[in-house]
């Protein structure tokens, strides 16, 4: 028995020095204004929670980090500062979202890296600017990655949802997420025409908050909006038995909680004008692609991923303005950080270029 119990000591001490080794791996990151999606070479996506993170006040320590952390918004005090340090796809707090990334990764117990030996590729909007693009490099560096690529979510996106972008068969894809919308046309490995803006997932919230506000004299929070816009977003034309749903917020006049019931027929006249807005940029996408591709786009169709695109009748929205078919992505939340894994296969390629 005694034996038994010193081998198996022995098998525990040795499965502890086993998670204790710290490798180098790769690493993709879709750095999202609403969620943070990290895929790990061999281990899949590990990472998958709200991009927020909670301080002490005082001390500047940080309290929670991910769900934990968005279960706090419009929840705290004075002694805790929550920060979103990413606002419509490029960072605006720096510091934040270094330590959002390195705890977010420490979290696994058996997950353990060599940050500054690995290769990490980091995701960003298609418009952005050189100055925004140079902060997400900078972000490689404070996180002491030596190995840096920066790609366009686009580009991850379509390889997630399955497109073939490396042949000379043209696609098109729609990414409305978080903080930002992109729009891209792929061909032989890289974006051909792309656009970009910042009416997605935050800017309806902001539109459903107001709504509430103005029409109902009931103030919510983003939270609230965001469940509203999830239980019964709708962009359909013809709804016959409407979805409710309750809202709970803050009366304008009395100042005193109430609660509300309003329905998916509402939601819909939210969201037409916003949906209109990327409707105008997908035509104008079109318009400047070649003419062969756009001969391809009309026989293969465009694909809709991001949490956009899980709003109820967003497909028949876009084919009743624009005219083409639209198709809902197989993964429209996780295709950008599934696209890092080809990509990150194909480092250092034609297709995927370091950071200089």
């Amino acid at each position: 028995m005694a034996f038994l119990k010193s081998k198996q000591e022995k098998n525990t001490e040795s499965e502890k020095q086993e998670k204790k080794v710290v490798k180098a791996k790769s690493i993709g990151i879709d750095l999202g204004t609403a969620n943070l999606l990290v895929y790990v070479e061999g281990e899949g996506v590990v990472i998958n929670e709200p991009s927020v993170i909670a301080f002490d006040y005082e001390t500047n320590e940080v309290i929670a980090v991910g769900q934990m952390a968005a279960d706090m918004v419009g929840k705290g005090h004075q002694g805790i500062r929550i920060v979103s340090p990413l606002t419509q796809g490029v960072i605006s707090d720096m510091e934040a979202t270094k330590k959002m990334i390195e705890i977010s990764l420490h979290k696994s117990e058996n997950l353990s890296l060599n940050l500054s030996e690995s290769t990490l590729l980091l995701c960003c909007p298609s418009e952005v600017t050189q100055l925004e693009r140079d902060s997400f490099k900078d972000l490689g560096n404070r996180l002491k990655v030596k190995d840096i690529f920066i790609e366009q979510e686009v580009k991850a996106g379509a390889i997630g949802s399955g497109l073939d972008i490396f042949s000379s068969n043209g696609s098109m894809i729609i990414d409305i997420g978080g903080g930002s919308t992109d729009i891209g046309v792929l061909s032989l490995g890289d974006i051909v025409v792309s656009e970009s803006n910042r009416v997605a997932g935050n800017y309806f919230d902001s539109e459903i908050m107001n709504y509430m506000q103005y029409t109902h004299g009931l103030l919510i929070g983003k939270r609230t909006a965001e469940r509203v816009k999830m239980e019964i977003g709708s962009l359909r034309e013809v709804i016959e038995t409407p979805r409710l749903t309750h809202v709970n917020g803050r009366d304008v006049m009395t100042g005193l909680p109430k609660k509300i019931t309003i329905d998916e027929t509402e939601i819909r006249d939210v969201l037409t004008k916003p949906f209109e807005s990327i409707s105008n940029l997908i035509l104008k996408v079109l318009q400047n692609t070649p003419a062969e591709l756009s001969a391809d786009i009309i026989v293969n169709g465009i694909v809709v991923s991001g949490g956009g695109a899980l709003i109820d009748g967003i497909d028949e929205f876009f084919h009743n303005r624009i005219g083409m078919d639209f198709y809902i992505s197989k993964r429209p939340l996780t295709a950008v950080v599934e696209g890092t894994k080809l990509l990150l296969k194909n480092r250092g390629s034609y297709f995927v270029k370091p950071v200089e």
